[in-house]
């Protein structure tokens, strides 16, 4: 099915002005709708606005809109008023600068849209989208549509073509200095396994179809065992506990594989077994008990050291 562009516009920078349509560039499908049933029949619920004062349900054609500016207390707008103050829509998208490709946080990204060139637009379009690769920089614009006003990002995209991304204002994001993140100080040893690992797990592209949702396919599952009509049977999973104090280089090693992590820590955790072992055996035992102990531990260390010679060489 061909893709059906929401409207003509004009891209302008300076004076070229290129002539576009706009598409809309995701689909949003969410998860699986439900509706509201009355349990005794199975009919569907109707919603129904009823007055707080006087208990009475209110119609559509009865309500107005109102702006609470105190407790309790609202200034009315009639439609007529609300639409005077909606910005007036243009068809032209203005740019008003370039940036550098990663000046913006992902954090800022909206809606976004693909703009494909429109009749006698092919040469300018192209000329856009290839001065913004060579430059590595995107534009920034402003775009007046559907009665509001945005502030918008244009972009190459890797797949050829240019994409409108609606940004964010400032306001609507939050901070990230906000929130209670306290400063660790990073060791060598764990930054060098984590380093190691990322280079071990990383790719150099991202596959959205990869990953689907899999809440949706189970309730789609269950759905679709329900109309079969048979029965739904929930595998009750253990409760775990509260979160366990790991050692953070144990954890690295192992994430970086089994064959070459689970040895090492192994020896380890059977070298640290053996000492805690030792040591309980030390605090039991008497004078003459503990003498013999240490010439143990004794030997057993002369007899580790060549063998760790041996590995190394």
């Amino acid at each position: 099915m061909a893709a059906r562009s929401l409207a003509d516009l004009s891209l302008s920078f300076g004076l070229v002005s290129i002539p576009v349509k706009i598409y809309p560039a995701t689909e949003s499908k969410g998860g699986v709708s439900f509706n509201l049933l009355h349990a005794a029949c199975g009919s569907r619920v109707r919603q129904q606005y009823i007055c707080v004062k006087e208990n009475v349900i209110v119609d559509r054609s009865e309500m107005v809109k109102g702006y609470e500016f105190a407790k309790d207390q609202y200034v009315v707008f009639e439609a007529d008023e609300l639409k005077a103050l909606q910005e007036k829509s243009t068809h032209t998208v203005d740019i008003v600068a370039f940036i550098p490709d990663d000046a913006i946080d992902p954090v800022y990204y909206d809606k976004a849209y693909y703009l494909a060139p429109d009749k006698r637009g092919d040469r300018p379009y192209s000329l856009l989208v290839e001065g913004m690769k060579q430059t590595g920089r995107v534009a920034l614009a402003r775009w007046a549509w559907r009665g509001k006003s945005y502030t918008v990002q244009v972009r190459p995209s890797p797949e050829g073509g240019l994409v409108l991304q609606q940004l964010l204002y400032a306001d609507e994001v939050r901070s990230i200095k906000d929130l209670p993140i306290p400063e660790a100080d990073v060791r060598k040893a764990e930054l060098d396994l984590a380093v190691s690992l990322i280079d071990q797990i990383s790719q150099d592209s991202f596959d959205p179809g990869e990953y689907q949702d899999d809440e949706k396919k189970r309730i789609e599952a269950a759905v679709d065992q329900k109309v079969s009509g048979k029965q739904i049977t929930v595998s009750e999973e253990p409760e775990h506990g509260g979160g366990q104090v790991i050692d953070l280089m144990e954890a690295l090693r192992a994430s970086l594989g089994k064959k070459t992590a689970a040895a090492p820590a192994k020896a380890v955790a059977g070298e640290a077994a053996s000492a805690g072992r030792e040591r309980k055996s030390a605090k039991r035992a008497t004078p003459a008990s503990k003498t013999a102990a240490a010439k143990t531990t004794a030997a057993k260390s002369a007899a580790r050291k060549p063998a760790r010679k041996t590995r190394a060489a």
